[in-house]
């Protein structure tokens, strides 16, 4: 079996975003499952609920059908969280205080590659050392919401 740093679970709607951060995310060593949909990727899960032991989940804000949101409330009913991160083109004080209120990572786009592969390497890393109940009460590093950086840029 060939090792790898954890799961990535990645859940964006733009095709080219999709694809480009899958890429990157695997070229770094992680493993990666990709849905378009908040609905993908929930009936992939069927009625289960459990996660990789490293697992992170990379959630676009605005999908079609379910929010990220909404998606993160409905994965929050099943059972143990994964370390959440919520990316977004969208920014808004309301979605960084739903993301702050659910403890979840926040990241606007357009990011550089380089920033989300930091801040999901600092929520495996805080989640390794937290008990399961607590995966989603991780923070950005240094406890801040990232700033918007310059590089990968998406089509919405």
């Amino acid at each position: 079996m060939e090792h790898t740093k954890g799961e990535v679970v990645l859940v964006e709607d733009d095709a080219g975003m999709r694809q480009a951060v899958t890429r990157m995310l695997s070229g770094a060593g992680y493993a990666v499952k990709s849905f378009d949909s908040a609905e993908a990727l929930l009936d992939s899960l069927g009625g289960s609920a459990s996660w990789d032991e490293h697992a992170c989940l990379v959630c676009d804000v605005r999908l079609p059908g379910a929010s990220g949101f909404e998606l993160h409330r409905k994965i929050a009913a099943r059972g143990p969280m994964p370390s959440w991160i919520f990316v977004t083109a969208h920014d808004t004080q309301l979605a960084r205080e739903q993301a702050q209120r659910v403890t979840a990572a926040y990241l606007t786009k357009p990011f550089e590659g380089r920033a989300l592969l930091e801040l999901i390497a600092s929520v495996m890393a805080r989640a390794a050392g937290a008990p399961r109940a607590d995966r989603g009460a991780d923070r950005c590093p240094e406890g801040q919401l990232p700033r918007p950086c310059e590089a990968m840029s998406p089509d919405e």
